[in-house]
């Protein structure tokens, strides 16, 4: 069986057997180099991933009803956030945006054929761009400066949503891995020693009582590079 016809079983069996009716099946998948970097610095762009990594990532996108990222990776990046490499439906844009400063230029807000939906506690209503619908929530108190994850994941549960794959960056990856949202992870790891920035940062504290864990772990060659994947566990429990 080859490594897409894995990765897609595996994922089907997981959000099949998931009931939440309170928030999406969460995938998280990035890349990285052997030493944990993404990229050299935040906010630069580093491109770690063969072809076949990156077909699968586009397969994986086909997988999802939604695909979300932060705004860093948007000013970063500039992603398209849709499937080219692989044959599939395009998921659902969104952008984590909590002080709107997605520019209305960015390719998400030009997308094919959906309207881009910003996440944000922006007291502003207008959108950015004709093609860009923004969502505010409120946060958990008068002063929060971040979009609040369970509440925003409530409310994509209830436009739709049922699996959503997070892309990053650094800030978001960890913010759902603290959240515990997480319920899959697809990573590939390049060949590199970069010796830069990491994709998780500060998510202990003190100790590592609450380490996330991950099950279930499966592997495969992918051209020069290996992808991982498994179930996220946190603190002796599934997610």
């Amino acid at each position: 069986m080859s490594l897409n016809e894995q990765v897609e079983n595996w994922l089907r069996e997981r959000t099949a057997a998931f009931f939440s009716s309170d928030r999406p099946f969460i995938t998280l998948t990035y890349a990285q180099s052997w030493d944990g970097s993404i990229t050299t610095r935040s906010g630069e762009t580093l491109c770690f991933s063969g072809p076949e990594a990156t077909r699968l990532t586009h397969q994986l996108r086909s997988l999802h009803d939604g695909i979300l990222v932060g705004i860093g990776t948007v000013l970063s990046d500039d992603p398209q956030l849709t499937v080219r490499k692989w044959e599939g439906d395009n998921p659902q844009p969104i952008v984590l945006d909590s002080q709107l400063r997605t520019p209305a230029s960015a390719k998400v807000c030009h997308h094919p054929d959906k309207r881009c939906w910003i996440l944000t506690v922006n007291g502003l209503s207008e959108a950015l761009s004709p093609e860009a619908s923004v969502i505010r929530l409120d946060g958990a108190g008068s002063g929060d400066a971040e979009v609040p994850l369970p509440r925003a994941m409530g409310l994509l549960r209830e436009r739709g949503i049922r699996s959503l794959m997070v892309e990053g960056g650094a800030a978001v990856i960890t913010s759902f891995l603290k959240a515990e949202l997480v319920d899959a992870l697809v990573l590939t790891l390049s060949p590199k020693l970069v010796g830069g920035y990491k994709a998780v940062y500060e998510l202990l504290g003190g100790g590592d009582r609450n380490s996330p864990g991950i099950t279930s772990v499966h592997s495969c060659q992918a051209g020069d590079d290996v992808v991982v994947w498994g179930d996220l566990q946190y603190g002796g429990h599934s997610s």
